[in-house]
């Protein structure tokens, strides 16, 4: 079990962190000062042989553990430092004091300072977890250093999660788009993710497996190898680099591996990357990163943590309000407009579900229509669905308290096409061809009668 090693200078400090109270994992070693005599304080050890080489080894810090130095005399600090640097090189050590300043610390890769009086519990469990993260950061730069071209892997249509945390994590490697592009095996459709593009300035390359081998290093983030297939391309299956929050998937090998489910974004842990190294954050990073935690939440509404609230809540004090609003507002074509209208006027709210079939339309239109549509009164879920060359496409949404958007269209397209998606949206693919055979016309009525009964028996089936 990885520890956290307490050191304390003298029984002022050792009593200052038993008044902030001790965790279990925390193991609790003080060095006394002549004026404190043998009264050890409770819960502390001595350090054996006093502060040197001999008395630090004796520690046993082993992977994983971490270190903080608490004292208010900079001599202390900065030898505690260098002793724990030669028994444990690389090991991350957090400084807290409030009169020794972060510019009178000797240089070490993974070493943060904060206050002490000022901390309750919360607090040092918080710093904590910023070294863990500047730990990761710190592995990361050392991996990706030495190749000259990585490749930032998304999912097909990316979303503003995926392109927002390939975006962070170029500039946490201080690479540029020529040493570090974004890349996917599919094109950006929605349009709202083709205005974060344009008013952010990014571009993400369509690839196929073959252009692989111009990439000397491969990171995925807000993706995981085998979202790509039962069988992804030999170079996918093993990479540098996979940082995602969707569950954990096997039948792949990463170095660096951090898979946080437990968070509704991944651009939530690549902001907690960028809070731990103190990235210089500018406002279109910001911005990138807020709208990609917003749109993955649903505004913090959805499948969203602590670590989402705290990420968002640091990134609106960096975050473009103007840029924001541009990305969010993209136009509706004119012909989407006019399928829009036909749609709404034959349409209405039967069994908590808003269907619209909008007819041969471009598929970004779609997605746009089914959020618009669940604003309609009663309406617990939203349906678009229009004909994009040969097939049925459509999205869901859902009020997010009723069964699995992603799960409900799996068994909507049983059998006939391919579908899936989170709680509350989702897409479906049904080949027109196949809807014909089953249906026997793909009308507008024929389309918006069969959604109506399938969408009704996968949602409340099993409750009859």
């Amino acid at each position: 079990m990885a520890r956290r090693i307490i050191l304390c200078d003298g029984a002022d400090s050792a009593r200052m962190w038993a008044r902030i109270g001790a965790g279990d994992d925390e193991e609790l070693t003080w060095v006394p000062r002549d004026k404190d005599g043998r009264a050890r304080p409770p819960g502390f050890h001595s350090l054996p042989g006093g502060l040197g080489a001999e008395g630090i080894g004796k520690l046993s810090a082993g992977p994983g553990d971490e270190f903080a130095v608490v004292s208010e005399d900079g001599p202390f600090i900065r030898n505690a430092v260098g002793l724990i640097e030669a028994a444990s090189p690389g090991i991350p050590i957090l400084v807290l004091s409030d009169r020794v300043d972060a510019e009178e610390l000797p240089d070490h890769p993974c070493l943060l300072r904060a206050g002490l009086r000022t901390l309750i519990r919360d607090d040092v469990d918080q710093e904590f977890s910023h070294l863990a993260n500047l730990r990761r950061v710190v592995e990361l730069r050392a991996l990706i250093a030495p190749r000259e071209k990585l490749g930032i892997l998304l999912q097909p249509n990316p979303d503003p999660d995926g392109i927002a945390c390939g975006y962070a994590l170029r500039a946490l490697l201080g690479r540029k788009s020529p040493t570090a592009p974004l890349i996917s095996f599919g094109e950006v459709k929605r349009p709202e993710n083709r205005a974060m593009m344009e008013v952010l300035g990014l571009e993400v390359r369509t690839i196929t497996p073959e252009e692989f081998d111009e990439f000397d290093g491969l990171a995925l983030v807000d993706v995981q190898p085998t979202v790509f297939g039962e069988s992804p391309p030999a170079r996918v299956r093993s990479v540098d680099v996979v940082i995602d929050h969707h569950p954990e998937r096997s039948g792949y090998d990463a170095v660096i591996r951090d898979i946080r489910p437990s968070y509704g974004a991944t651009a939530t842990i690549l902001t907690e990357y960028i809070r731990a190294c103190d990235l210089d954050l500018r406002p279109r990073l910001a911005t990138a990163l807020v709208y990609g935690i917003k749109s993955d939440t649903q505004l913090l509404g959805r499948e969203t943590s602590p670590g989402d609230m705290s990420a968002f809540a640091y990134l609106h004090a960096f975050h473009s309000p103007a840029l924001l609003r541009r990305i969010e507002r993209p136009a509706l074509p004119g012909d989407g407009l006019k399928a829009l209208g036909r749609a709404l006027a034959s349409t209405s709210v039967k069994d908590g579900i808003h269907l619209l079939v909008l007819g041969r339309v471009r598929e970004d239109v779609i997605p746009q229509v089914a959020d618009m549509g669940l604003q309609a009164e009663g309406a617990e879920w939203a349906i678009a669905a229009g004909i994009v060359g040969p097939d049925l496409v459509f999205s869901v949404r859902n009020v997010g308290y009723v069964r699995a958007a992603g799960e409900v269209v799996r068994a909507v397209v049983e059998d006939l096409g391919a579908g899936g998606g989170h709680r509350s949206m989702a897409k479906g693919i049904i080949p027109v061809k196949a809807f014909r055979k089953v249906y026997g016309s793909a009308t507008r009525e024929t389309i918006r009668d069969a959604l109506h009964t399938a969408f009704v028996q996968a949602i409340h089936g099993d409750e009859e």
